[in-house]
């Protein structure tokens, strides 16, 4: 189960952080789940500051993380690639993640990584935060996204005191 070994952290207050979300619109079902996911989070951890999103697949991830990482405490991306019978699982999936990564270092703005890599459709439904779903990724992708921003804000006034 990928969601064994997961932190069983209590939400903390985050109001004074603001929050961009990029969502894709393929897999509507699964995506609309991560993000109702992503807003429940946001809700637990106090966040009012949000700006959303959507974007048409998860390749396009990537630019508009880039772009709210600009002027955000945190960024969450949320998707969703089902493998098929082409290499195409393997380039989005590698393009996004890259992307994502690249994004999160390059502006030293947290992204919350969001985007379900599955082998079918059973696999993203399960992990989508749905009614009936054993995970909630878009919860979970928003909670390390905020827990991060509050790491960096306390190295960051440690460093300036």
């Amino acid at each position: 189960m990928s969601g064994a070994g997961a932190p069983a952290d209590e939400p903390v207050d985050c109001s004074d952080l603001s929050v961009g979300v990029v969502a894709a619109r393929w897999h509507t079902r699964v995506t609309d789940g991560l993000l109702d996911g992503a807003r429940r989070a946001l809700a637990a951890y106090s966040v009012s500051e949000v700006t959303e999103v959507r974007v048409p697949g998860t390749f396009e991830l990537p630019v508009v993380a880039a772009e709210l990482a600009r002027t955000h405490d945190a960024v969450v991306a949320l998707g969703v690639v089902v493998r098929g019978g082409t290499p195409h699982f393997e380039y989005v999936c590698s393009a996004a993640t890259d992307g994502l990564t690249r994004v999160a270092v390059d502006t030293a703005t947290p992204v919350g990584f969001g985007v379900l890599t599955c082998d079918d459709d059973e696999q993203a439904l399960a992990r989508a935060g749905l009614e009936g779903s054993t995970e909630d990724k878009g919860y979970d992708a928003t909670a390390a996204a905020l827990r991060t921003a509050l790491a960096l804000r306390v190295i960051r006034a440690a460093h300036h005191s």
